[in-house]
Parts: structure tokens; C-alpha cells; sequence
């Protein structure tokens, strides 16, 4: 029974979403949600010099509130100034070094010549609402504030003008989030993942969404998923209940008064996708079949086995199609 129950603990940590209030991701009128830190309305904070950054992988540090964050970065070689930046956002229980071994944004940067930065959550969680999730909304983390201090603390080697954060389940909340809180980002790539934070003022961005239809965890359709407890569970609460996620994406389409979506299928992979003013687009990628996972990623079989995760689809490999999807829509958010 004690096994069990640690299971089922780990399974929610891994893959859910705690407290997730209904409703929650259609960007309401009226503010809410922890204040926007400072900073965070415009370029990234300098949190002062620049960091000397090795080529190759490297790990460090920031202290930011009464945590010191750490994280992972990779440079590859001959990147020297002005490169872009993709922070990679591991799912609850993950970490930096798990997403750096997982997803291939390491073999992808040296081809596109970009830096790419692998943060930890505290708990390995990132606090995407109060509700939700785990350590890091417990105690209120500043998540934001310390993504926005990494982001900007690499000086002159990272343009700007093209800032992408990307992330799966918790990490693609967090993701979002940040696309409501701050202006840093020209565009974000959210997989398997919702929004529930408030979105009150949301500014305009690229989005490139991957979703499987038939993930238990964070459905497609929307309303609670597998690991939903009604918020009743007294070691980790989870009402796993959000929007659809096509109603997501039209909201998003909406703010940023982008054209009528066209659609393209190819074998299990509907990609749909919309124009906007400033050279933005906001775009759904389907998958027909696949569950809660990083399609085209690793996943340890031990854990896989351990924790019933669903396999990575082989439709999509999605870490070149989010790259592509950056690299063709730089920002006008920040400068």
C-alpha cells in the first residue's frame, strides 16, 4: 500500500498539474495572480555582468528571493555574440539535466547555432498559479522573476529580439505563463501542457502548441484528466480541468489579431496554423493518438514502465519542428 501510494505521488509530480482551477486559460478581464516582478514588462534584467559562458555544456547559479536557482546552458562551439536563446522547461519531477538528456536541444543548437538554457524548478515544479504545482506553488517561488534574470544574464551573446521558452506539462504551463507575465519572449512552444494562470493583459507573441489527442493527463478536450482528485488529495491536491485546447489556442489567435487558420494533414499530424500582424503566427500541431510526452524524445524504459508514462510519438520528432517554428518568428517584444 505505501508503494502505491508513493506511485501515485510521483505519477502526479511527474506529470500533473495541482489545484488547476476549471476554466482557467481563457485569458479573463479582470488581474489576478502574483504581481509581475520587476523588470519583467520589457528587456530581461541585467542581475549584473554578464556571465562568462564556456562552449559546450555548462551548469550555474542565481540567487533570486530566498533561493538559489541553478540551471544548465550549452554553447556551441563557434557561437560568439548576438545568438538566440530557447529556455527549455522540464515537466514536474524533471529537471535541467533530465530535459538536456531527454529532448535534443543540445544536437539542434549546434546546427542552429543558438544557446539553450535548462533551468531547475524548486521542488521540480514550476509555480504557474497558486493552484498549481507542487513546492514551487506552495511557498510562491518567483519563478518569473528568475527566468527573466537568466534570460538576461548572458550580455552581449544573446539577441534580444529572439528569446523562446519552451516546455512539456508543467514546463509548457510555465511557459505560458511567461508569455502573459513578461515581454521578453518573441514566441513560446508549449507541449502537452495548458494555461491556467490569469492572463489579464496578455501582449501579442508567436505560439506553436503540440498536443496528442489522447492525453489522460492534460486532455486535448479539455475537463479533468486521469490524475484528477477533485483537489481533495492531501498530499498534492489536482483538479486537472482546463480549457480545450483548440479554445486556447483561437483565444491566443484573438489577442493576436491574426487571420483565418489554415489546415494541413499529414498522416497522424494536423497542423493548423494562422497569420498576424508584426510577422507573428500562432499555430496547433495534432497529433492523432499520442498521450502526455515530448513526441520524438527519450523516456528512461525503467521509468517508463514504473510510472505507465505514454510513449513519444514517432509522428512528429518535435524539437527541430519548434526550432524551425522560432527561428522563422523573431520578436518585436523586446527592444
Amino acid at each position: 500500500m505505501v508503494r502505491a501510494r508513493v506511485l501515485v505521488l510521483v505519477t502526479l509530480l511527474l506529470l500533473g498539474c495541482a489545484g488547476c482551477r476549471p476554466g482557467r486559460g481563457t485569458m479573463p478581464t479582470t488581474t489576478g495572480g502574483p504581481a509581475t516582478p520587476a523588470g519583467s514588462s520589457g528587456l530581461p534584467v541585467p542581475g549584473g555582468p554578464a556571465v562568462s559562458v564556456p562552449e559546450g555544456q555548462s551548469t550555474g547559479a542565481l540567487t533570486v528571493g530566498d533561493h538559489q536557482r541553478t540551471y544548465r546552458l550549452y554553447r556551441p562551439a563557434g557561437v560568439t555574440r548576438a545568438a538566440p536563446l530557447v529556455v527549455v522547461l522540464h515537466g514536474a519531477a524533471g529537471s535541467g539535466r533530465q530535459a538536456e538528456a531527454a529532448y535534443g536541444w543540445d544536437a539542434e543548437a549546434d546546427t542552429g547555432k543558438f544557446l539553450v538554457a535548462y533551468p531547475d524548478g524548486v521542488g521540480h515544479t514550476w509555480n504557474v498559479d497558486p493552484d498549481c504545482c507542487g513546492a514551487a506553488a506552495r511557498d510562491d517561488v518567483d519563478d518569473v522573476g528568475f527566468i527573466t534574470r537568466l534570460a538576461g544574464s548572458f550580455g552581449s551573446l544573446v539577441d534580444r529580439s529572439r528569446i523562446f521558452a519552451t516546455g512539456i506539462s508543467n514546463g509548457a504551463m510555465m511557459a505560458y505563463r511567461l508569455a502573459c507575465d513578461t515581454k521578453i519572449f518573441a514566441a513560446i512552444g508549449p507541449d502537452s501542457g495548458t494555461m491556467i494562470n490569469d492572463c489579464a493583459h496578455p501582449a501579442p507573441l508567436s505560439i506553436i502548441h503540440i498536443h496528442g489527442t489522447a492525453d489522460g493527463i492534460i486532455p486535448y478536450d479539455g475537463g479533468p484528466g486521469r490524475l484528477d482528485n477533485a483537489g481533495a488529495g492531501a498530499r498534492l491536491p489536482a483538479k486537472i480541468d482546463g480549457p480545450p485546447i483548440p479554445s486556447l489556442i483561437a483565444t491566443w489567435r484573438r489577442t493576436d489579431n491574426c487571420g483565418t487558420p489554415h489546415s494541413t494533414t499529414a498522416g497522424l499530424v494536423t497542423t493548423s496554423t494562422a497569420t498576424c500582424p508584426g510577422g507573428r503566427a500562432v499555430e496547433l500541431i495534432t497529433i492523432a493518438g499520442a498521450g502526455h510526452q515530448w513526441p520524438g524524445g527519450r523516456t528512461a524504459p525503467a521509468l517508463q514502465r514504473l510510472l505507465h508514462l505514454d510513449p513519444p510519438s514517432t509522428a512528429l520528432t518535435a524539437t527541430p519542428t519548434i526550432w524551425t517554428f522560432f527561428a522563422a518568428h523573431p520578436g518585436t517584444r523586446a527592444g
